[in-house]
């Protein structure tokens, strides 16, 4: 069906006990060789890096993505599959996905149990993320994991120890794998791709900061003190704080800080229903809201704007582009 190459990053699927816990110890041809090929594939693996998911930073991503675009630079390459751990698999994919504009598909897999355990899902993993990029095309990057495959947007690891791990909880399923074959079950809904980003010698740092029972602005006024040049305020509800923290969202924006407005809440939009430090005051303060994307994802959105341009009116303008879904290019399954 095609010649796939694996780029490996360490994670769950790749650790081995270490005498106090587990670590990503193993490279990518030994996680390769614990699982079967479908039929008709062929393989090349690029070891990237070998870490825990939780160490990964910007630059880390900023590298993979750029992997991803120079794999893909070579029209004899049929798909990619990612193996990542599970931590901030959504993140990276994400980001992946914001800057993909290859119809060819990107698929990111890992496990929730170690390599070598007897009931390891790693491999069925990595067999079905090598399927589904082998014979999937226009939708984007996804994720494979647990028998089923998920758009990258709005995905979010679901189960801290499960292996049925991912969900959107806020979409319909994008497709299922079995018996050799990928089902797909709707067409995702994507923006226009974002241009490859320059790597900086330091990347920007987005904080995120979330809201609570007697929250104040204390933890949002101390990232924009650190440097933050963009903060991803975790609402309750649908997207609401205090008129104390609406305040510190203004003065923050004032000061060319990118704040995005996300909930804690698992599923649905953010929705400006409220004042007295709702939502709708908050995005009169400036906070641009993220609809149904979660922490993790909306910092990316936040750090692909920060990438894009040093203005920040630009960078708003970036930000609400890559969030929108109200004018999407639309992707035939």
């Amino acid at each position: 069906m095609g010649r796939i190459v694996v780029i490996s990053t360490g994670g769950t699927i790749a650790s081995r006990w270490t005498g106090s816990g587990f670590a990503a110890e193993a490279d990518g041809r030994e996680v390769m060789a614990t699982a079967p090929l479908p039929e008709g594939i062929t393989v090349e693996v690029v070891d990237l890096f070998s870490v825990n998911s939780p160490r990964l930073t910007t630059a880390h991503q900023l590298t993979l993505l750029r992997t991803v675009h120079e794999v893909l630079a070579d029209p004899t390459v049929d798909g990619i599959v990612v193996t990542h751990g599970t931590d901030t698999l959504e993140e990276s994919a994400f980001l992946v996905d914001l800057h993909h504009h290859d119809p060819r598909s990107v698929v990111f897999t890992g496990s929730q149990l170690p390599m070598g355990s007897a009931e390891g899902d790693g491999p069925g993993n990595l067999y079905d993320a090598l399927l589904t990029a082998a014979t999937t095309r226009g939708l984007g990057v996804l994720i494979a994991f647990a028998g089923r495959v998920h758009a990258a947007r709005g995905t979010m690891k679901t189960q801290a120890v499960a292996l049925d791990a991912f969900a959107d909880p806020s979409r319909e399923l994008l497709g299922k794998i079995g018996f050799g074959k990928v089902t797909v079950l709707r067409s995702p809904q994507r923006p226009q791709a974002l241009p490859l980003p320059a790597m900086p010698e330091l990347p920007p740092r987005v904080d995120m900061v979330m809201h609570h029972a007697d929250g104040d602005p204390v933890l949002l006024n101390a990232a924009v003190a650190a440097g933050a040049r963009g903060v991803v305020l975790v609402g309750t509800g649908a997207g609401n704080a205090t008129p104390e923290i609406v305040d510190a969202v203004r003065e923050a924006v004032a000061r060319g800080v990118l704040v995005a407005l996300t909930t804690r809440v698992p599923a649905g939009p953010v929705t400006e229903i409220y004042t007295h430090g709702g939502a709708v005051d908050l995005v009169a303060a400036g906070a641009v809201p993220t609809g149904t994307l979660r922490a993790g994802q909306a910092r990316i959105a936040v750090l692909s704007a920060l990438l894009a341009s040093e203005n920040p009116v630009e960078q708003a303008r970036v930000l609400r582009a890559a969030l929108s879904e109200e004018d999407p290019v639309l992707v035939d399954a």
